[in-house]
């Protein structure tokens, strides 16, 4: 029998996994819930607006069918709002029978070499929210005055770097990207790519449709060496590789035989060459890398053959990571939140008590963003088969309003992102660039809303 007194669930993200948490909250008949999706950002989407490729606009109409979880009249919104600063665990506990946390992996894998920490080094993802205009980053992180680069990664991100990289600003003009940032890519003086994995093509995580992408740049010619690609059909590798590593070897080998179109820039795709070194001394000069190999068990080695690759920049893109929620049991090896069937585990193994977990800081960085969707709703099923033992255990609870009173919050909630959407696309009319064009500063984005 559903309780007359709705069940109080906090969504810490506001990210894929946390709307899809919401929805599947909303959409069971089991509970009465009342959700409240807090994030530290005025704006929601999380990756889906400030990860996703600008040119990628089927993704990001990802956000339309989040809206609508968004619009449901047993969901808040609550922008503005800082777990760990501006909302503790023990504050949480005052306005809610439950905690889900989807915050995501937010920062990059390093790849533990001299010189990583050189200017001119950087993190993969520090660039797409750069690109991406989200407002903790500055218009200067990137000045792009190298003519060669390098970025390490064989997943699909690499390949977002290097596309944004290889195009020219017109043909970034129509998507969203903030004008500074495309002013800045307008001048870039990148020339040639190069892009390093440190195993075979047959181990490669990123997927058919992104590497076309790289075949289809109309001011870069992407180019790979044909001995790395030359497979005996028959071999065992290729016997046990999947289906998509067959198809990405079949795009990689049409581009070794095409003719070269001799475009302006250059995409060089280099397998087997892990980094062991970022050369220079006040900035990145160049990369020491080492020729790779797979010994007869399948783990990569070294061959001791090296040589040095000329570049200004280089971009990690080796994986994200979970960073550590304050008062939150957290696994430094896996950088993940230790948990059974999506509930909160302490440092003793017990399951704490209205503590959840969802997407990439439950699992990893693993999966698309539809992986998000069973994911979350999995936690939730746990969720409600607790919520009598939730509700049993309760204080009255108070609004969030009054707990976050005195915290210095700059509270946001649907209405003003939608002030803000709003805004965004009459810039992109002023501009003559499209649909919309992000505001690119915390003071853009608040002065939408007149704060």
């Amino acid at each position: 029998m559903t309780s007359p007194d709705p069940l109080r669930v906090a969504v810490i993200g506001s990210g894929p996994a946390g709307i899809y948490a919401a929805d599947a909250l909303t959409r069971q008949s089991r509970e009465e819930v009342a959700v409240d999706i807090v994030d530290r950002l005025p704006t929601p989407y999380g990756l889906v607006r400030y990860g996703v490729a600008p040119d990628h606009t089927k993704i990001k109409g990802v956000a339309r069918s989040l809206r609508e979880i968004l619009e449901r009249p047993e969901v808040r919104f609550v922008g503005g709002v800082e777990f760990g600063r501006h909302l503790t665990r023990e504050g949480l506990a005052r306005s809610y029978h439950a905690v889900v946390y989807a915050t995501g992996a937010s920062v990059d894998r390093r790849m533990g070499i001299p010189g990583e920490d050189l200017p001119g080094s950087v993190a993969a993802t520090d660039f797409v929210n750069w690109y991406c205009g989200h407002p903790d980053s500055e218009v200067e992180s990137f000045l792009l005055d190298s003519e060669e680069v390098a970025v390490v990664g064989a997943g699909n991100v690499a390949l977002d770097v290097v596309r944004v990289l290889a195009k020219d600003a017109e043909e970034l003009h129509r998507t969203d990207v903030p004008q500074p940032m495309l002013d800045v890519l307008a001048a870039s003086k990148v020339r040639r790519i190069h892009l390093l994995a440190r195993r075979g093509p047959l181990q490669a995580k990123f997927t058919a449709p992104e590497l076309r992408d790289l075949g289809r740049l109309e001011n870069a010619e992407a180019e790979v060496r044909p001995e790395q690609i030359d497979i005996d059909p028959n071999s065992r590798a290729m016997l046990d590789a999947q289906r998509a590593a067959r198809t990405n070897l079949k795009v990689l080998t049409e581009w070794a035989e095409r003719a070269d179109r001799d475009l302006p820039r250059r995409i060089a795709i280099r397998f087997w060459a892990r980094p062991v070194e970022v050369l220079g001394e006040e900035r990145t000069t160049g990369l020491r890398v080492e020729e790779t190999e797979l010994d007869a068990d399948g783990r990569l080695r070294g061959t001791g053959v090296f040589d040095t690759i000329d570049a200004g920049m280089v971009f990690r893109s080796i994986g994200y990571a979970g960073t550590p929620l304050p008062g939150v049991p957290f696994d430094e090896e896996s950088r993940t939140v230790p948990h059974s069937e999506g509930r909160v585990l302490d440092a003793s193994g017990e399951v704490r008590r209205g503590d959840y977990v969802a997407g990439w800081i439950k699992r990893g960085a693993t999966g698309v963003i539809g992986t998000n969707k069973s994911d979350a709703a999995a936690t939730v099923r746990s969720l409600l088969d607790d919520a009598a033992r939730l509700r049993a255990g309760a204080a009255a609870l108070e609004p969030v309003e009054r707990v976050l009173q005195g915290s210095g919050a700059a509270v946001t909630d649907y209405g003003d992102w939608l002030t803000i959407d709003a805004a965004e696309a009459e810039l992109g009319a002023e501009l003559g660039r499209g649909e919309r064009v992000k505001l690119r500063s915390w003071e853009d984005i608040y002065g939408a809303i007149g704060r």
